[in-house]
Formats: structure tokens, sequence, C-alpha cells
């Protein structure tokens, strides 16, 4: 049985994703799931297509999340998401929740939902609407 995590965030057939932060403490049971949903493997972080969505894979102490985001939109769609993937409280590399809304928003993003995504959870980021 999957664990559906593709479905949690809305990843479908034929989407661009690209994955930024891989490293060996990753889950590959979520990696695989995105993979087997769009039918295809992730976009490294350097790839210069246009991406449907972004995996960001975040750890306390990787640096700045609001300068990482906002380099991170750059090759984003117009209607592309960034999911902030970070350990689960008490483990180790854990970032608040409200760490990563002040940094979307300094990055000119929303914190529009979260998933559960195993031992990760994930954040969804969404450009904010322009104000006319």
């Amino acid at each position: 049985m999957t664990a559906a995590y593709a479905d949690r965030m809305a990843l479908r057939t034929g989407q661009a994703v690209r994955e930024i932060g891989w490293d060996e403490d990753t889950d590959q049971a979520i990696r695989d799931d995105v993979r087997r949903a769009t039918g295809d493997e992730p976009l490294d972080e350097d790839s210069g297509v246009r991406a449907d969505a972004v995996l960001y894979w975040w750890r306390e102490g990787d640096g700045d999340l609001a300068s990482e985001l906002e380099t991170a939109v750059g090759p984003l769609s117009d209607e592309g998401v960034i999911w902030v993937l970070t350990p689960k409280p008490r483990r180790p590399g854990h970032t608040p929740a409200p760490d990563i809304t002040e940094a979307a928003h300094e990055a000119g993003l929303h914190h529009a939902a979260d998933a559960d995504l195993g031992a990760w959870t994930g954040h969804r980021l969404v450009r904010r609407p322009a104000v006319p």
C-alpha cells in the first residue's frame, strides 16, 4: 500500500517537480511516491525547466530560508507551489512552523497548508496575490 504522499501534496501526472536540499536523511518513500505520481524524475536544483512544484528539504540550521525561498520562486511556474519539508518536532533539524511562515512572508509567499508526510511535515507555500 502506498503512503499517498504525492496525493497529500496534490501532485499529478505530468507536473515538473524540482527537488532542493536532498541529503541522506530525506525520506526515499516520499521521493518514490512523487516520482510515481508525476511520472518523471524530479528536476535537480540547477535545471532551467520551469517547475510546477518544488520539494524543498529543509532543516534548522540550513541557512536563511527566506533568501532560499526567493531563489526557489524564480524558476517556478505562475501557479506553482513550494513544499518546504522539515523533520517533525523532536527530530534533528526540525524547523517550527512559525519560522517557516515568517520566511515565506519575507519571500513574498503565503503559508497555505500543511501535510503529514510520515517523519516529515510539508508546508505548502504559494505566491501572495498581487495588490492592485
